[in-house]
């Protein structure tokens, strides 16, 4: 039998579950290493679930732990780089329509912004307020503005 808060945090997954893995998405192309750290976000958020206040939205908290989440498993990954992943020639998933290249050119520059900005990126096209922004990253609204606006041009300039 589940308790109340299993049933509650089941529920808030279930909420959240799209937005936990576009973040783990923006972090990485490899579905099991997405799947890991979707894992990983979950027991991150399970640990963490009793000590949240409710002094921000649950999905703030959800960016923030998944955020944290896949920065820490990027640094992981960037110490261990002589693993060699196993790869196929063949991408099944591959459209070669020009809407399809055109979200693959701005997935390829947006992964080579850096890791904050990449997570701005993220929550501004999910359509998050700039307040809510803030509240993830630990700055202003209006910083998170005058980012937006820095990114944008970057990735203008990006070849």
């Amino acid at each position: 039998m589940k308790t109340n808060k299993e049933i509650e945090f089941t529920k808030i997954v279930q909420d959240n579950k799209s937005t936990i893995y576009t973040v783990c998405y923006m972090f990485s192309k490899d579905v099991d290493e997405v799947n890991d750290m979707f894992q990983e976000t979950l027991i991150n958020l399970w640990k963490g679930y009793d000590s949240f206040r409710n002094e921000s939205k649950v999905s703030t908290w959800i960016y923030r732990v998944a955020m944290n989440t896949c920065i820490s498993a990027d640094r992981k990954k960037q110490r261990r780089k002589d693993n060699v992943p196993l790869t196929m020639d063949v991408n099944l998933y591959e459209d070669t329509d020009a809407d399809s290249r055109q979200v693959q050119i701005l997935h390829a520059r947006i992964n080579r912004l850096g890791m904050v900005d990449r997570a701005i990126v993220l929550m501004w096209l999910e359509d998050m307020t700039y307040d809510e922004i803030a509240a993830v990253i630990g700055i202003t609204p209006q910083h998170v503005g005058v980012k937006i606006h820095r990114i944008k041009e970057q990735l203008k300039k990006m070849q």
